[in-house]
């Protein structure tokens, strides 16, 4: 009945904002807190522009959802993230991006200067990660775009000292971050998985085709040995590949005794083919066991991403005089399109590591009266098994055609009305592989919204 409750729970909310069905906003009501200003650290769920600049801002983009104000094609398209409508539910100002630009490929119009903007508090950034500067799409990762991806330590940082050091206390804080962290190791992992089984299904391809080719020669061992030291010279040529290795092995061959026959594609061929079939099996399974062994440091780095945000919010945030921080846990990527195209032991992967940054956060922020803690990751969890009651009409598939000749970045960051896919995709969950609509945006901040008046702060 879990479900059940939190549908529940998110209809109350629309009713005591004021803004049942699908209306935009979450509506406006008395506050029993009067903030001066929202600020939000993260990613790029509640990133308001940081890359609205160059080619971005060309193609009409700039944020991580269907773009642009198209509420006259359809009411929910506002073009609005969580943190968006949050800040008009609590009477602050438009949020807008604290630093803009790009460090990317200036031929493809990504390399604009990073501007910093004076009184614009939403410092977070597509890509950026708890504390390391590298996340997905930065220039060091070979992006041609060029994501400047500041990790929350430093957003934190760069608002202290845009501020004078000090919180005033009445600020809305908003922090959402770790979803860059798990998608990064997960792309590092997917990569040195990937090169194991390269590497292992390399080397059956070789064994497998020495020794079947060595078999038809009168003397097999003498065969072997002269086809593997052709191979081995052939390999380590520059520019050498798998066909002209197996031409080599075959010519080794056929001019040893009795095995003339191999220059025959009728008899070679069959081996050939034996021979890929191995080193796909070799390959797939070097690739698994790789990924298996290393799962756990990921789950390790998570649960250690969780904590650094926990001491970011101590020491950085409530230590320095914020007395109102909301804190979003990370919603359940495993059910987001990009987590549904994984295998069952990938997905099983992604649930541990949410699970280990998600409970760090649940560990280390107990008992903070300045915070609250926002489940994400079970309303999400319950979206995507119970959408009906969301108002959710498709949870699994992207409202943004993210071919090439639809979208050049195959990103809802430049996803827009011009670019969605046909049909009504208006109450579709996501934009893209991970990032919601506009309409999702909407029940998040909904749920936030849900959270603080639980707690007394709206």
């Amino acid at each position: 009945m879990r479900h059940t409750k939190l549908a529940l729970a998110a209809m109350a909310l629309a009713v005591l904002a004021g803004c049942g069905g699908t209306d935009p906003a979450p509506g406006n009501q008395s506050v029993k807190v009067k903030y001066s200003a929202q600020v939000s650290f993260g990613d790029s769920l509640s990133d308001v522009g940081s890359y609205a600049v160059g080619t971005v801002a060309a193609l009409k983009g700039g944020k991580f959802t269907i773009n642009g104000d198209n509420t006259a094609v359809n009411s929910t398209f506002t073009g609005k993230n969580w943190t968006e409508l949050l800040a008009a539910q609590i009477g602050a100002a438009a949020p807008c991006a604290a630093v803009t630009g790009l460090d990317g490929d200036a031929t493809k119009g990504f390399s604009v200067p990073a501007t910093a903007h004076a009184g614009c508090y939403g410092y977070a950034m597509g890509g950026s990660r708890v504390t390391n500067p590298v996340g997905p799409s930065n220039k060091l990762t070979g992006s041609a775009l060029g994501a400047l991806t500041y990790p929350v330590a430093t957003q934190i940082a760069n608002h202290l000292k845009a501020v004078g050091g000090k919180f005033k206390g009445d600020e809305l804080v908003l922090v959402m971050a770790g979803g860059n962290d798990a998608l990064f190791q997960l792309g590092a992992l997917s990569a040195a998985a990937t090169a194991a089984g390269t590497t292992a299904g390399g080397q059956a391809y070789v064994q497998s085709l020495v020794s079947q080719l060595a078999a038809k020669a009168t003397n097999p061992a003498t065969a072997a040995a002269a086809i593997t030291a052709a191979v081995g010279v052939e390999a380590a040529r520059t520019g050498s590949t798998q066909e002209s290795i197996t031409l080599v092995a075959i010519g080794a061959t056929a001019i040893q005794p009795g095995a003339s026959s191999v220059a025959d594609p009728t008899v070679y061929g069959p081996i050939v083919a034996t021979a890929k079939t191995t080193a796909t099996t070799a390959g797939a399974k070097a690739g698994a066991d790789y990924a298996a062994a290393h799962g756990t440091d990921l789950v390790t780095a998570m649960g250690q991403a969780g904590t650094e945000l926990v001491a970011l919010v101590k020491s950085q945030l409530i230590a320095n005089g914020a007395n109102y921080v909301v804190v979003n846990n990370l919603p359940d990527v495993a059910t987001t399109p990009a987590g549904r195209s994984k295998d069952a032991s990938t997905q099983a992967l992604i649930n541990a590591m949410v699970t280990a940054f998600n409970t760090a956060l649940s560990t280390g922020l107990s008992g903070e009266s300045k915070v609250v803690l926002v489940d994400v990751f079970a309303v999400s969890h319950d979206q995507a098994t119970n959408p009906a009651p969301y108002g959710l009409t498709n949870v699994s598939e992207t409202a943004c055609d993210l071919t090439t000749a639809k979208n050049p970045l195959g990103s809802s960051l430049v996803c827009n009305a011009s670019n969605l896919k046909s049909g009504d995709v208006s109450h579709w969950s996501f934009a893209d592989d991970v990032h919601p609509t506009p309409y999702n945006n909407l029940l998040l901040a909904r749920y936030v919204s849900m959270a603080l008046v639980t707690k007394g702060w709206l």
